[in-house]
């Protein structure tokens, strides 16, 4: 009856850790990075402590000389004990945020356990101490891990009341009294707090893994979006363009309504209200035109919609701007029937959404310099961005924005500058190799990172070399080709050095992996004919090739040395920086 009474007081466990879980501090205690400071370690404590002091409020009055039970009091006559799940708030405390907080919490938990009474008052005060201690140096061992399993929680919290029951018996007195008392509460009390302290880790993974799971949802859906959209946004911000875009958007995100704008008129509205928010119709809306000036996205109820019709549905709306160059050339506007129905994850969807779009269109942007290229040998150098590159950058850089972001941050510095990079070649007929190895590092320390310590890069390259004059995007597609085919088998040690030094009158540059190499009869006919990369720049050997040829001279060509499972090396030469070949060629 006993285990059945303490196990009823389980529902004040869930309520406590339901109210914990809403609380975003509380969540983070679970990331082994967390580091807290004396003012948060003070508040954990203070709240733990309490919990402790409910758990002792809750408990059931027992007296084991007349095996009498009832429930509820402050004062304990000394003949009387406590059956209750005090310690659990204790267990708790130790395991989420170590053994000062867990010590800390026993010590107010065991404090006013010992003032309330009884003849185990200072017996059961000592063990709440205890208690914490215990679950801390679990804590600290289990440190590696991110979250706390509820089996390593009942283990704790079991074996933490057990060695209660042994400091009853050892300081409490009388002896027999003691005796008595755990033979009556031992078990009841090592099994419901072992299921109580195990009951309340799992409720807050459980809303940890939620949110994680929610989370990876809404990354994979914005990268479908990503890939949905990516054809239709390279053709530019059209009507035609902005139509297909949105009737993805309006199928992919539950809203009531999905338009584009350009910077003066309504290219497209898919969803409600559709008769009287036109396609076509100039830009009205305030809140549009502040986010068009502004660049800066913004979240409006009805009023700032500024609808006439007093039948319209949408009643709210987040507004992001389209960017290109960093210049708002549009807006993205995804509409709702209320302002409640705009959660954070929403919010942070349509502003991932709208920056994805922002890439596509700059891409559509190189699309049109390809267009304008002078030969079409050359097509290939327009910026091609590979959507599967992109996917795989943002996927890296998802998984790291919690647990690193900092390196998060930099990764998106260096996927930007890659971008900044392959755009410059649509304007551009001479790069410097200093210019393509800063490009190469860009794209490199985003591979890199999804290597994991598999990849080590080495520049071998003369300072005389870096002023040499190159076509754009030369040395980038050579990297590129050596880190997806070359060493995508290697599951560690992989190594890629690029090379460029000084040879009579050229500078003669390499790229070098150790990874599977190339079969000898293919070699040949990778530079004699094109050969299609579904993974790639889209700028092959055969192209890249052809470019120096006729961008430079006979003398520039590449040239591949590599076996089945020796490695790769290719290599060309230009001109020294004094010879100004390449400028008069071109």
């Amino acid at each position: 009856m006993l285990v059945l009474a303490m196990l009823e007081r389980l529902g004040i466990i869930v309520t406590v850790a339901f109210l914990l879980t809403r609380l975003p501090f509380f969540r983070r205690l679970f990331d082994a990075q967390l580091q807290i400071n004396f003012r948060q370690r003070l508040l954990l404590v203070v709240v733990f402590g309490c919990f402790g002091i409910i758990g002792t409020y809750t408990g059931i009055v027992v007296n084991p000389i007349d095996d009498s039970m009832y429930r509820w009091t402050t004062v304990l006559n000394e003949d009387e004990a406590l059956a209750n799940s005090r310690v659990l708030g204790v267990v708790v405390a130790g395991l989420l945020g170590g053994w000062r907080i867990g010590v800390g919490a026993g010590m107010i938990a065991g404090v006013h356990r010992f003032f309330l009474g009884g003849f185990t008052g200072f017996a059961c005060g000592l063990a709440t101490i205890v208690a914490g201690v215990i679950a801390g140096i679990i804590s600290k061992k289990q440190k590696k891990n991110r979250i706390v399993t509820p089996q390593v929680a009942f283990i704790v919290g079991a074996s933490a009341e057990a060695v209660q029951m042994l400091i009853i018996l050892g300081i409490a007195r009388p002896f027999d009294l003691a005796l008595a008392l755990v033979q009556d509460i031992g078990l009841p009390m090592i099994i419901a707090n072992g299921i109580g302290t195990a009951l309340f880790v799992l409720i807050i993974r459980s809303v940890i893994q939620e949110e994680e799971r929610m989370g990876a949802v809404q990354s994979q859906k914005a990268l479908r979006i990503a890939n949905l959209t990516l054809t239709h946004m390279r053709k530019g911000l059209t009507p035609v363009s902005a139509g297909e875009v949105c009737a993805i958007l309006y199928k992919e995100i539950p809203s009531l309504a999905v338009a584009i704008t350009d910077r003066n008129k309504i290219l497209s509205h898919i969803g409600n209200g559709l008769d009287h928010h036109g396609t076509g119709e100039e830009i009205r809306t305030e809140a549009t035109k502040y986010v068009i000036e502004s660049g800066q996205g913004v979240t409006v109820g009805k009023e700032s919609i500024q609808c006439e019709n007093p039948d319209c549905m949408l009643q709210a709306a987040v507004i992001a701007p389209l960017k290109r160059k960093d210049q708002t050339i549009g807006t993205l506007k995804v509409y709702f029937s209320s302002e409640r129905m705009i959660s954070p994850i929403m919010l942070e969807l349509i502003r991932g959404l709208s920056t994805l779009l922002s890439h596509q269109l700059e891409i559509a942007d190189g699309e049109k310099h390809k267009e304008l290229a002078r030969e079409s040998e050359i097509k290939m150098l327009q910026a091609q961005v590979s959507p599967h590159f992109l996917f795989n950058a943002l996927n890296t850089i998802v998984s790291l924005i919690r647990t690193n972001p900092d390196y998060a941050r930099k990764l998106l510095i260096s996927l930007s500058a890659f971008f900044r990079q392959n755009l410059a070649g649509t304007t551009r007929q001479v790069s410097t190799l200093s210019e393509e190895v800063e490009h190469v590092k860009s794209y490199l320390s985003i591979e890199e990172a999804r290597f994991h310590d598999r990849l080590d890069v080495y520049y071998e390259i003369e300072d005389e070399a870096l002023l040499a004059a190159v076509p754009p995007l030369t040395l980038q597609p050579l990297v590129e080709n050596a880190v997806k085919h070359g060493l995508k088998g290697k599951s560690e040690d992989g190594k890629l050095i690029v090379r460029a030094n000084k040879k009579e009158n050229r500078i003669k540059i390499e790229v070098e992996d150790n990874g599977e190499g190339i079969e000898s009869a293919r070699i040949t006919s990778l530079l004699e004919s094109p050969v299609t990369s579904e993974k790639g720049t889209g700028i092959g050997l055969y192209n890249l090739n052809e470019r120096l040829v006729k961008m430079i001279d006979e003398k520039s060509r590449l040239s591949i040395q590599s076996g089945k499972g020796k490695g790769t090396l290719i290599s060309f030469s230009v001109p020294c920086p004094n010879a100004k070949r390449l400028e008069e060629v071109m």
